[in-house]
């Protein structure tokens, strides 16, 4: 288990959560006064009244939550959104309305999850050539559909 800091702000309607024992991702709930009405196609940034300190070595991912998704078209637009271990600002999550009718977004409502997880950083090094593999430059549906 990993410990991380949270620094509840003033207009928090919740701090992340676990909803089960097995649950990887914390619920994140929405820090707002008033509705947020997210017409089809809109975007709004949705602040979670809270700010964190991650140990080093660590990022956040903020996720989409799967029922907003299939029962209202409603997801995050920069899924997962990372947050670094550097990071001392407010979380919050870029909803997207996918779906066909606008959306509310109410204070306390359960926007989006956020896993822990690390992240080591690489150390790059520049090289004349790599080596081969059976699938090379292909990408993009490369390797097909099917089974």
């Amino acid at each position: 288990m990993t410990d991380v800091q949270i620094k509840a702000l003033p207009h928090a309607a919740g701090l992340p959560h676990y909803a089960t024992a097995g649950a990887a991702g914390a619920d994140l709930t929405a820090a707002i006064d008033a509705d947020v009405i997210l017409a089809p196609g809109a975007r709004a940034l949705i602040p979670c009244g809270f700010q964190m300190a991650l140990p080093a070595g660590y990022e956040a991912q903020i996720r989409p939550r799967s029922g907003l998704a299939l029962k209202n078209g409603v997801t995050l637009l920069n899924a997962p959104g990372t947050i670094d271990a550097d990071y001392r600002g407010e979380v919050g999550a870029i909803l997207i309305n996918c779906g066909a009718e606008d959306f509310c977004i109410s204070r306390g409502m359960r926007i989006a999850q956020m896993v822990i997880a690390p992240a080591p950083q690489a150390r790059f090094e520049t090289v004349e050539t790599l080596d081969a593999t059976d699938r090379g430059a292909g990408g993009f549906g490369s390797t097909g559909v099917g089974a």
